[in-house]
């Protein structure tokens, strides 16, 4: 395992009690004892390290067309926090915070306020600047002002209301991990369709990039995760980033995220680029997408739908490669975040993958 993803390891068995201390929990995951497996065999997502613990409390969402599930745990923040590789003190009072105030209250509410429906968030947020995966301020807004009344409502203290509502309002990524969630319900639906090209699945674990196809069942097909190119928190460079990491390229899989950047100009601003850039990449993704999507519509292409479906087959014939914007992680554990950029997903799984579904067809 890379760095960060030590790191959240350590940091869960701390937070599981399963350790007492960093390097306790160090020696237990190499023992053996631990099993690990990856979120997405599990109709599961999580940002960055992704490391989901049996205490941690997870959203639940339902694909109401298909009737499958998927899951997401709840976003902490920025900085020192667990996904990043950060497993301090502070860290595991957040968690635990998380479990037994954050959790708690949001389920009363939800039990309350009834169905949210993310689609229809994801939806308006597009058309308020952000793309859903490196930009949330307008989804998180969407999702506050729906759950907020319920919150007040079904507190059994004003404080412990507030806390809630601070927490969600202070934190402007709180809708990633369900803007990751509502993408994977609804690409499970779309694996093994015979012979079919369409990517399901893009994850990085900080040392591999993987896919997956629709027509090619349970295979992973991967190669080296490459390193974003980003806008560094002041004391770091590139030399401590940790390579790219993390589930939430289940965004572009879907449609948004980088593959939805034209809606989020502000992003490419990371790097130095120019709205006229944001438009470039989106556009570009059309190129190697089998539609576009009839709800999630960017503003400035007219309202088109945004591209949507990646053609493995496409992406090797036009050596048009999916684009990411991501967070960044230091290389080493226990630091956490040091950045946020862009990349281009790397050539080699993408092949591979289409070498696989030819061996498959010749069946």
């Amino acid at each position: 395992m890379c760095g960060p993803m030590r790191g959240a390891v350590i940091g869960a068995l701390l937070y599981e009690g399963r350790a007492k201390t960093a390097a306790e929990a160090e020696v237990l995951a190499a023992s053996g004892t631990i099993r690990f497996s990856p979120c997405h065999e599990h109709s599961a997502v999580g940002p960055m390290a992704g490391i989901i613990s049996p205490s941690m409390p997870v959203f639940v969402l339902k694909n109401e067309e298909n009737g499958n599930h998927a899951y997401s745990t709840m976003n902490e923040g920025l900085g020192k926090v667990l996904r990043y590789g950060a497993y301090g003190p502070d860290v595991i009072e957040r968690l635990k915070w998380m479990e037994t105030v954050l959790y708690p209250a949001l389920k009363k509410a939800l039990a309350k306020a009834g169905r949210v429906d993310l689609k229809n968030i994801i939806a308006q947020a597009l058309n308020m600047g952000d793309e859903v995966h490196n930009r949330n301020r307008a989804a998180t807004s969407l999702f506050y002002r729906a759950l907020a009344p319920a919150i007040v409502r079904t507190s059994p203290q004003p404080e412990r209301a507030a806390s809630v509502l601070e927490f969600i309002n202070s934190n402007d990524h709180f809708f990633l991990n369900l803007s990751m969630a509502a993408s994977k319900v609804v690409l499970d639906p779309a694996a093994g369709i015979k012979s079919s090209s369409i990517v399901t699945v893009m994850a990085r674990n900080g040392t591999d990039f993987g896919v997956r196809l629709s027509g090619t069942g349970d295979a992973w097909f991967t190669g080296p995760a490459p390193v974003p190119d980003a806008l560094f928190f002041p004391g770091f460079t590139k030399e401590d980033a940790n390579p790219d990491i993390g589930d939430s390229a289940i965004t572009e899989t879907g449609g948004l995220g980088g593959f939805a950047i034209a809606a989020s100009p502000a992003i490419v601003q990371f790097v130095g680029g120019s709205s006229q850039d944001a438009l470039d990449y989106t556009l570009q993704m059309y190129e190697i997408t089998a539609a576009e999507n009839g709800v999630y519509r960017i503003p400035s292409l007219d309202f088109r739908g945004t591209p949507t479906g990646i053609d493995c087959v496409k992406v090797v014939e036009k050596g048009i490669l999916p684009f990411i914007d991501t967070g960044v992680a230091h290389k080493k554990p226990g630091i956490g975040q040091v950045g946020a950029g862009v990349l281009s997903a790397p050539a080699e799984p993408f092949e591979k993958a289409v070498a696989g579904l030819a061996a498959r067809l010749r069946r």
